[in-house]
């Protein structure tokens, strides 16, 4: 075995997406000590697949927007289910965000006389989303990353953090292994943030990659001891490609709706007139991806079932300058979206629940652990708003900083528990010691399974059966036989169990349809259903994890100069979604 890495910080970052780099530039604008930890290379986090743009009320282009818009507009577009306190402070802090990329560089479109240009998205009543082309997250990775080298920050990259650390009913630390040399890691850390991300990739089709989005960061998060919430919310983006197979899921910006594309069934039918009339494309992503997914199911759908996204109405330059990306992902399979329509359909995107967190400081019920990012609940409620989750990121990734700062700087780590340690290593060894062959078919089983029976629609008895199979996935793991391991496709496949069977209770708890959420046998939104729904660990009297307990709690009011943006109307929370 060889010798462990061992780090000592003052805080340790988990992920090097946005999140994770913007919580490092907070911790060093109070010179402390951090050290970041990413799965990916540093240029290749999940934050580069954000397309469209982030949000912020500048009022660019019309000018009556305002923070007080931007957070009505969010709360009610995920029905009522967002955190009011966490909403509010977002979009009052989302301008503030932007000034900081402008002084990092970051080169955001632009009109004519120099102002940030802002271009629509579905749902929202302004132009509020500020943008470089269609590869925004691309762009802002790269300027946050110019001011964390600027700072002479310290990045491991392709390290894998297996477990959280604790001692004295706190986090102070992390074990992991570098997965290129399999060298161990070890950190000791006076407070830890998790910023790794969601955990969609629990679906057969989404728009993660391989091995991202695993739903490591919640795992690490709930094993610790933190609550998870309202994990049955999860966004289906209404676009991804569904041809070729090897690109089953790839997301198709919602920039292209922005821009003025136009769904159209095979017939060539321009559906969203059927359901929503008035904002047609640029309605709310669950009612475009529910849509979408009506017109497949009732046979309408396209030969590789999908449905049509159309740009050939727009001119050629419109189409090169706005979303040049999209033009290329296309070109790459050899459709030229300039001349033919792509073909799409919903796929798993965004993970609207996670890890509980308090709003003001982004800390976990866990003393010592903060979270920041998709790998948290609270924000998007049951629909996350285009263009709110880099807004997010930037926000909450500062806040976690400061806050994990400061308790770093008032609590000094307790010394490591070095019998945990031997504990977690044994555990590890053992996952290691198993064929990997066999953890990634049961990856994939468990993948198929959600999908089929936790997808767009879902009932009692599609999600009974998913608990049962998740069940037999869990004990086909533990009894899989010694063979060539793959410690990392092991420890994936934990954190899926985990965060599935929580997206699955979840599911089950929540007898109405909201939002991304939707039941066929409870079809109506149901008001009593405004409250959010806690997964807390279980532990045995051994202390280790055997359960969850699922409860629900209040949601906060929104303060009243966002609650009079709101029609009473739109509060009475009723309507049905599902045929």
């Amino acid at each position: 075995m060889q010798t462990p890495q061992l780090y000592t910080t003052d805080v340790l970052v988990i992920g090097t997406g946005g999140a994770g780099l913007r919580a490092a530039i907070a911790l060093a604008e109070r010179n402390q000590r951090v050290l970041l930890v990413g799965k990916r290379p540093k240029m290749d986090a999940h934050t580069v697949l954000a397309a469209g743009g982030i949000n912020a009320a500048l009022g660019s282009l019309d000018q009556q927007d305002t923070w007080q818009y931007h957070a009505a507009d969010t709360l009610k577009e995920g029905r009522f289910l967002g955190d009011a306190q966490a909403i509010e402070l977002l979009c009052q802090q989302a301008p503030q965000a932007i000034s900081e990329l402008e002084r990092w560089g970051m080169p955001f479109a632009r009109e004519a006389d120099g102002r940030i240009s802002q271009r629509y998205f579905g749902a929202h009543r302004f132009r509020r989303t500020c943008f470089v082309g269609d590869y925004t997250g691309q762009e802002i990775i790269k300027a946050l990353l110019r001011e964390v080298e600027r700072r002479q920050l310290p990045i491991l990259e392709r390290v894998y953090i297996s477990d959280l650390l604790s001692s004295r009913g706190r986090v102070n630390g992390a074990l992991g292994w570098q997965l290129d040399s399999g060298q161990e890691v070890l950190i000791h850390a006076a407070a830890v943030i998790v910023a790794a991300g969601g955990h969609i990739h629990i679906y057969k089709r989404s728009s993660s990659r391989r091995r991202e989005n695993t739903g490591d960061g919640m795992a690490l998060a709930f094993k610790a001891g933190a609550a998870l919430a309202d994990m049955e919310l999860v966004q289906f983006h209404p676009s991804g490609m569904v041809w070729p197979l090897e690109c089953e899921g790839t997301l198709v910006t919602e920039a292209v709706r922005g821009e003025g594309g136009r769904l159209l069934n095979r017939d060539g039918e321009r559906f969203m007139q059927r359901y929503d009339a008035e904002r047609m494309e640029l309605s709310t992503r669950d009612r475009v991806a529910l849509a979408n997914y009506t017109e497949i199911s009732a046979g309408r759908g396209t030969e590789h079932g999908g449905v049509w996204l159309d740009v050939t109405h727009l001119p050629r330059t419109q189409i090169e300058s706005r979303i040049p990306r999209i033009l290329a992902q296309f070109q790459a399979v050899g459709v030229d979206i300039t001349r033919e329509p792509m073909e799409i359909a919903p796929t798993a995107h965004y993970s609207m629940g996670g890890v509980r967190v308090e709003p003001a400081s982004h800390a976990t019920s866990v003393p010592g652990l903060y979270a920041a990012g998709e790998v948290t609940a609270g924000v998007h409620g049951a629909n996350r708003l285009g263009g709110n989750s880099l807004a997010e990121i930037l926000v909450f990734g500062r806040i976690a900083g400061e806050h994990a700062g400061a308790y770093a700087a008032a609590n000094q780590a307790p010394p490591l528990d070095q019998a945990l340690i031997a504990q977690l290593r044994a555990t590890n060894a053992d996952w290691a010691s198993r064929d990997g062959s066999i953890q990634r078919s049961l990856i994939a089983q468990l993948q198929q399974t959600m999908w089929e029976s936790v997808g767009v629609v879902r009932d009692a008895a599609t999600l009974e059966a998913a608990l049962n199979r998740l069940t037999s996935l869990r004990q086909q793991a533990a009894t899989s036989p010694a063979g060539p391991g793959d410690l990392a496709a092991a420890l994936d496949l934990q954190s899926m169990l985990l965060t599935a069977e929580a997206t699955v209770r979840g599911a089950l708890l929540r007898t109405e349809s909201r939002g991304a959420h939707q039941r066929r046998d409870y079809p109506a939104t149901d008001p009593a259903w405004q409250r959010t729904i806690v997964i807390k660990p279980h532990r045995s009297a051994a202390g280790t994890l055997s359960a969850m307990s699922l409860t629900t709690a209040r949601l906060p009011e929104p303060s009243p100069a966002v609650r009079a943006l709101i029609d009473d109307s739109e509060l009475e929370l009723a309507g049905r979604l599902v045929e």
